[in-house]
């Protein structure tokens, strides 16, 4: 069984002690990081990564990583020690694009006893990109095959045809109908928001390439603040459709105050929604029921999200990056960090407590 210890006011006095408070000057402190307690800190992996994505499989999570090659960890516990395991890719993407040498934004699943590794090949601030899948039959062999482009916008294969055309083909994550067993791709970002699309059942292409099914799940009409980072969980009957809203920080000057990223959720009974925030207002339509938000003045725009199911040795989970304002505000100085999640009314609330096992 589970013993839940409540943290304690003490364990955000220790760690602010640890990481220190923040060195911005006090017009970038108000503008970037929320003083609120709203929410709780986060859980520190102590792994420094961009759109994480972490993977349990036999008692082990395995991290990857976007940059040169993929790159993996791999540990007992969220908490660490991380041991490098190898990479997904042995040299460049061969998707033919410009930075493909740096894939970003991995999402690792296991489907019909192999593993598929999605990622993207993109430009910031383009949407000339692609989704790439490799795939191998064990974890740690490091044996892993690149099966190139499965979507392509703006150049590529398919990439004039709906919703290629419209969208950005990057920040892909797969979910697998409870219904049916059909497997869908979700993607997508500033370019006309979140889409799905069905694949194949090899998930190696997309179902009917030329005239594909797709939905458009999550859409800001106001353009002010970007989707991305699109993942789907499932638990009881619902399908819970997660995004980051909003803008990080790259150096650059801090977005306006209530413009920068946040971590949103809608949820419905049909894989291929509608999706509906906790108003009942459609993502589609600007929706988005806030979950994760800047908090304690330390933590700031987090995103790159997703929920690791639950087991019988932890309830969901959902993990993050997010901007420590003591030590970095570029992308490259961001942190996975991670969270339990309770449930509320069939709402996801991010909690503070942390579980050791009896």
């Amino acid at each position: 069984m589970f013993r839940i210890q409540l943290l304690l006011q003490a364990s955000l006095l220790f760690y602010q002690a640890v990481v220190g408070s923040p060195s911005l000057s006090s017009k970038d402190k108000a503008s970037t990081s929320s003083k609120s307690d709203t929410y709780p800190l986060p859980n520190q992996s102590n792994v420094s990564d961009h759109d994480p994505n972490i993977f349990e499989y036999n008692d082990s999570f395995y991290v990857f990583h976007g940059g040169v090659d993929i790159p993996i960890s791999k540990a007992s516990s969220l908490d660490g020690p991380w041991t490098d395991v190898g990479t997904v890719l042995d040299g460049p993407s061969v998707i033919d694009k410009e930075n493909r040498t740096l894939p970003w934004a991995p999402t690792t699943i296991q489907h019909n006893g192999s593993f598929y590794c999605f990622y993207t090949i993109s430009t910031l601030g383009t949407h000339n990109s692609s989704i790439g899948v490799a795939t191998t039959d064990s974890l740690d062999s490091g044996k892993w095959t690149d099966h190139g482009a499965l979507i392509n916008s703006v150049s590529g294969n398919l990439s004039n045809i709906y919703p290629y055309n419209e969208s950005n083909a990057i920040d892909a994550s797969v979910i697998v109908d409870n219904a049916t067993g059909k497997p869908y791709l979700n993607y997508g970002s500033s370019w006309h928001g979140i889409f799905q699309v069905p694949l194949a059942a090899d998930l190696l292409s997309v179902e009917d390439p030329e005239h594909p099914r797709a939905i458009n799940l999550a859409y800001d009409p106001t353009g002010n603040k970007p989707l991305e980072g699109p993942w789907m969980s499932f638990r009881d009957q619902y399908y819970y459709l997660w995004i980051s809203h909003g803008n990080g920080q790259n150096g650059k000057a801090s977005p306006a105050s209530g413009q920068e990223r946040e971590i949103q959720v809608g949820r419905s009974t049909s894989v291929n929604g509608p999706f509906q925030d906790k108003d009942g207002k459609n993502l589609t339509n600007g929706g988005g029921t806030v979950v994760y938000a800047a908090n304690h003045g330390v933590v700031y725009a987090p995103g790159g999200i997703g929920v690791l199911p639950a087991n019988a040795k932890h309830p969901d989970i959902l993990y993050y990056h997010y901007l420590n304002t003591s030590t970095g505000m570029r992308d490259e100085d961001a942190h996975l960090g991670w969270n339990y999640l309770d449930y509320k009314d069939g709402w996801p609330v991010v909690a503070g407590y942390v579980i050791t096992l009896c």
